[in-house]
């Protein structure tokens, strides 16, 4: 297949979430002839939205770091920048509810000056920690940046072993750690691997001083990863498929790929798989990888999200974390959802949700309703419009250590079929930047396969 005219390849790209929009971006903006395959009626897979009534609902709150340049490259390559804004610097504001003294607001913030001084007045100002755990958190700080996040040896110890090795109290890991961690990891730091949370921080918060400013969508998800990824890809000419699963995936007698669907057999030359990766092993061929069993050895990890539309405004703030309560973050997404009449809808992101994620909705509701009063003095006796759930059961692969080898690259032992997915080997966790850098390598493993001259979408921005 090497040196084969890339004009004349044939490309089709299984799975139309943010890897797989990303993958055939990327491929037939070198010129190939893509096929884009999904089996829902939308684009997007688990960053989506849909109509609840009058309501415009994203299935759950996703934000992005200043440090994600994948997904901002995706977000200017569907002319979406606009749409999802960056904070000017990290500001959060914590609200500790479990204080004798009654609740307490802090702020998670940082300055203009260079690293690692960025953060420096922000931690001396920060209330919920005393000041012998302020010194030992710059002193971890300090031990993080010291690590390779790709030492193999990280992978194999938790986040919390290393964190009590160095002198981290149960309080500054629940005050600040795990108040980050839990929501980028989408695990708690017993459970999550030290590689991952060492990127993470590493990244976010020690690699340039804006690295950890926080930016969402301004609009429903929907607009941003099904409306404008679909002008984009049709643009690019992409032909699109939605309601259109695969089944079967072989080997033609002339050496190419054949894809089955439903309703038709699609030739191509380079296939790449973008698929969730239980999805992904029933579908790759013998000897395709040498131990495709570990992809079932990726366990997931569920995100619940908590919606709560009340008769008035509530929260005077974007959004906030919370402390010394089950509530995780609280969102405002009335703006966002199109309401109207005067209320205020709040979005709860509820991560590493394991033991509420099959909860029943009215036992939910009795949980949550009094938390958000707790945190939210307003909401006392306000009225609730709409009360309801989503539940995302496989939201995330589950970060625990030991992941890191489970985790395969892009490329295969079959030519001209590669995988993409948040759960490849990025580096990153399962996040909206993971799956748009699976799909970065996907495309560039098919590339160079074809001969392909190619540049990276990154390298400018390096």
């Amino acid at each position: 297949m090497t040196g084969q005219d890339p004009r004349s390849s044939r490309a089709v790209v299984v799975g139309g979430g943010l890897a797989g929009v990303t993958t055939a971006l990327r491929l037939a903006d070198a010129g190939l002839d893509v096929t884009l395959l999904e089996g829902r009626p939308r684009l997007g897979g688990l960053a989506f939205s849909f109509r609840r009534g009058e309501l415009s609902v994203d299935n759950g709150q996703h934000v992005f770091l200043r440090c994600c340049t994948g997904y901002r490259w995706f977000l200017d390559r569907i002319g979406g920048t606009r749409l999802a804004p960056l904070q000017e610097r990290l500001d959060v504001p914590v609200l500790d509810v479990g204080r004798a003294g009654g609740p307490r607001l802090g702020r998670l913030r940082r300055t203009g000056l260079p690293v690692p001084l960025h953060l420096a007045g922000g931690l001396a100002a920060y209330p919920h920690l005393s000041v012998a755990e302020k010194a030992g958190v710059a002193r971890a700080a300090l031990a993080l940046g010291r690590l390779d996040p790709a030492d193999p040896a990280l992978d194999g110890i938790d986040f919390a072993t290393w964190l009590r090795r160095h002198g981290q109290s149960q309080r500054t890991v629940e005050a600040l750690w795990d108040l980050v961690g839990v929501a980028t990891l989408n695990a708690t730091a017993p459970h999550a691997s030290m590689a991952l949370a060492a990127m993470v921080f590493r990244t976010g918060l020690l690699s340039e001083p804006g690295a950890a400013d926080i930016g969402w969508a301004a609009v429903p998800l929907g607009e941003l990863h099904d409306t404008l990824a679909r002008r984009a890809l049709a643009s690019a000419g992409v032909r699109i498929h939605v309601r259109t699963r695969v089944g079967s995936l072989t080997r033609t007698e002339g050496g190419r790929w054949a894809v089955g669907t439903d309703g038709e057999r699609i030739e191509a030359d380079t296939v790449v798989l973008a698929v969730p990766q239980g999805e992904a092993h029933g579908l790759l061929p013998d000897g395709a990888l040498d131990d495709p069993g570990r992809l079932l050895d990726l366990t997931d990890s569920p995100i619940l999200n908590v919606h709560v539309v009340y008769d008035r405004k509530v929260l005077r703030r974007p959004f906030f974390a919370a402390l010394g309560s089950p509530v995780q973050w609280v969102f405002d997404r009335t703006a966002t959802s199109g309401l109207q009449g005067g209320g205020q809808y709040l979005a709860l992101s509820q991560s590493a949700a394991q033991d509420e994620i099959d909860l029943p909705v009215a036992e939910l509701r009795r949980r949550y309703l009094p938390e958000l009063e707790k945190l939210l003095p307003a909401a006392r006796g306000a009225g609730i419009r709409d009360f309801f759930v989503t539940r995302e059961r496989a939201a995330t692969f589950a970060p625990a250590p030991g992941v890191g080898r489970l985790r395969p690259g892009a490329h295969t032992r079959a030519p001209g079929l590669h995988l993409a997915g948040a759960w490849t080997a990025t580096g990153w966790p399962a996040t909206m930047e993971g799956a748009v850098r699976s799909g970065f390598s996907a495309a560039d493993a098919a590339l160079h396969a074809l001969g392909r001259p190619h540049e990276h979408p990154l390298q400018e921005a390096a």
